[in-house]
C-alpha cells in the first residue's frame, strides 16, 4: 500500500481525436491510430495526507503516436496558479502516479505510458462542465482551448444521449458522451473538432475508483 493516502471527488471533461464515444473506452484501437486529447477536471473535495486540495484545478494535454498502451506519449500538465506550494506538490505526485497502487487509477496507468513529461505549467484555468447538459469550457491562454457540447441527431437537429458504462474502470463508472472542440497551443499543438469528448464524475484514490 502506498505511504501517504488520498481521495479526489472531481468533475472533467475529456476532448480527444477520436469518433464520438472513443474506441479506447472499449480496449479497441483509437480511430485515427493515434491519441491526442486535453482533459480539464476540477476538484470538489480531495486531500493529500494533510493536505486539502478542494475547489482546485487542473488539465492536461496528451499525444501518443500510436495507441495509448503502446506507449512513447508525450504530456503537458497544468497546475491551478491558486494552489500553495503544499498542494502543487501533492497534486503533481496523484498525477504522475505516484502514491497509488499499480493499475489503479487513469493517472498511474498513463503514466507508465509517457516518455516525454514537460515541466508542469502553474496557471489559471478557466473551466467549466455541466455533466448532465454535456457541456464544458476550457480555457488555458497560450496552453489550451476547448469546449464540449451534446451530439446532435443528424437528421432532427434534437440532442443525442449516450453514456459509457464501465463498472471496473479506473477512470470513471458512468460518462455522459459528446462532442468537442480544442486548440492545443502550448508544448503540444494540436487542434481536434467536432471529435470525442466526455463528461464525467470522478472520485479516486490511492487503490482506485471508490464505488
Amino acid at each position: 500500500m502506498p505511504d501517504v493516502k488520498w481521495t479526489m471527488k472531481a468533475r472533467e471533461f475529456v476532448n480527444c481525436n477520436c469518433a464520438y464515444g472513443c474506441p479506447c473506452q472499449f480496449n479497441a484501437l483509437p480511430t485515427e491510430g493515434f491519441c491526442q486529447a486535453v482533459v480539464g477536471m476540477e476538484i470538489e473535495k480531495g486531500q493529500h495526507g494533510d493536505t486539502r486540495l478542494d475547489g482546485l484545478r487542473f488539465a492536461g494535454v496528451f499525444r501518443w503516436p500510436g495507441a495509448i498502451h503502446h506507449g512513447r506519449g508525450e504530456a503537458a500538465v497544468v497546475i491551478d496558479e491558486r494552489a500553495t506550494q503544499a498542494q502543487r506538490d501533492a497534486l503533481l505526485r496523484i498525477l504522475s502516479g505516484q502514491d497509488t497502487e499499480p493499475g489503479a487509477t487513469i493517472f498511474q496507468v498513463f503514466s507508465t505510458t509517457l516518455e516525454k513529461v514537460h515541466d508542469p505549467i502553474f496557471a489559471a484555468i478557466d473551466f467549466n462542465v455541466d455533466i448532465d447538459a454535456r457541456t464544458a469550457r476550457l480555457s488555458v491562454p497560450g496552453i489550451a482551448e476547448g469546449h464540449g457540447e451534446p451530439i446532435k441527431n443528424p437528421v432532427t437537429g434534437a440532442e443525442h444521449r449516450a453514456r459509457i458504462d464501465l463498472p471496473h474502470g479506473f477512470e470513471y463508472t458512468l460518462a455522459e458522451a459528446g462532442r468537442g472542440w480544442t486548440k492545443a497551443t502550448g508544448p503540444i499543438k494540436f487542434e481536434v473538432a467536432d471529435t470525442h469528448s466526455h463528461f464525467a464524475e470522478i472520485h479516486l484514490s490511492q487503490s482506485g475508483v471508490v464505488h
